[in-house]
């Protein structure tokens, strides 16, 4: 009876561990944005998600650790969001015509693509802050290394893959040319966040980062 009762409650403690987990991500995501990685404090993180600091301490060691899971879950959620503009626009529009999409096309099919990414502002200053310590603290520095490269390499991956349905490929190495194409990215958002610029992330970068990218590469 006993050992039926624990198999029966362990799906529901997990539920519930998961949603403290996540909503203790979501509160540290609004108040390292707001206030930075330093600056915010285990207390205020649990004050913004309704816990007590015992919550915090049962999912996560320490504020950095809690900060780490944090970039791994956006990270995550952007590698999630690209696949799903892949399989929205460029895999019916190749269906439809063939691998040889013309530079119009692959035009067209990149912006709709960047439209749906996250036009979140927070996400670029989590993004900073996190190589802030990195450059400050150097026991900082081979985590951020990690999740970079192995972000960037799915990154490049889809992207490759997504090039050469459309019977195109890159003029360069792919994992430099995704590197150059992700920096026009960051500095552009950088720029916007300093300008106070309100104009959507696509808005921005809609003619930049296509056209960028129709000239790293060429047809196959």
């Amino acid at each position: 009876m006993n050992s039926t009762t624990l198999t029966d409650d362990a799906p529901a403690e997990s539920g519930r561990r998961r949603r403290t987990r996540a909503r203790l991500l979501d509160a540290a995501f609004e108040v390292f944005a707001d206030q930075g990685v330093s600056a915010a404090s285990v207390e205020t993180i649990v004050e913004a998600a309704g816990f007590t600091r015992g919550a915090f301490y049962s999912n996560f060691s320490t504020k950095e650790e809690l900060f780490l899971a944090l970039i791994e879950r956006e990270m995550g959620m952007r590698l999630e969001q690209l696949n799903a503009g892949v399989e929205q626009f460029l895999t019916p529009l190749v269906g439809e015509q063939g691998a040889g999409l013309d530079d119009e096309d692959v035009l067209a099919t990149i912006t709709r693509i960047l439209e749906l990414q996250s036009d979140d502002r927070r996400w670029w200053l989590v993004q900073a802050e996190f190589q802030l310590m990195a450059l400050r603290d150097h026991s900082i520095a081979a985590d951020y290394l990690r999740y970079y490269d192995e972000f960037f390499a799915e990154l490049t991956q889809i992207v490759v893959q997504a090039l050469a349905s459309a019977g195109r490929r890159f003029t360069i190495e792919p994992a430099e040319a995704v590197r150059v194409i992700a920096e026009l990215c960051a500095n552009g958002e950088a720029r916007a966040v300093l300008a106070d610029d309100q104009r959507t992330f696509p808005e921005r970068l809609s003619e930049s980062v296509p056209a960028i990218l129709l000239a790293l590469t060429e047809r196959v």
